[in-house]
């Protein structure tokens, strides 16, 4: 994948779209699980979202059952669960894998352009989270414990 606008991607709903959907603006790209100390981190995202959606940001949540089986759900359920529990608005998406033989085109464009700590090729946990601008570039690679509020300049300076 050259562009990272031609990955397709699956919404929890089921239909099969490519990001270009998203062309022009910022990406705040996640992934997720409902069973995890992280979870609250819901509330930061939908934050963010609610705060910058009409300046662009857009907040991109993927499920991912590959740490612990901290997203053990279907769809339905997860989709539920982000609504009820936490008012998740944000678009999400269809469970992935983030690592392994089976990892999404997707984190596989973001790790080969946002390496972990020292060039590592894998996802460490739930909620990593990558940033990239409006031209579709990754620009930054933010850890599970990185609160969203400690990412709120990151995305200011890409609006």
């Amino acid at each position: 994948m050259s562009d990272i606008y031609d990955i397709e991607v699956v919404t929890i709903d089921g239909r099969r779209i490519t990001l270009s959907a998203f062309k022009g603006k910022v990406m705040l790209i996640v992934n997720t699980a409902s069973r995890c100390g992280f979870t609250p981190q819901y509330a930061g995202l939908e934050a963010l979202y609610r705060k910058y959606r009409d300046r662009g940001l857009v907040v991109l949540g993927f499920p991912c059952n590959q740490f612990a089986g901290q997203e053990p759900g279907s769809e339905a359920e997860i989709a539920s669960f982000c609504s009820l529990r936490y008012g998740v608005t944000f678009p999400m998406f269809a469970k992935i894998d983030v690592n392994g033989p089976n990892r999404h085109p997707l984190y596989r464009y973001l790790i080969s352009r946002k390496p972990g700590l020292l060039g590592s090729g894998s996802i460490k946990w739930n909620f990593t989270k990558f940033l990239v601008d409006r031209e579709g570039r990754v620009v930054k690679r933010f850890g599970p414990a990185v609160k969203p509020e400690k990412i709120e300049a990151d995305i200011l300076g890409l609006l």
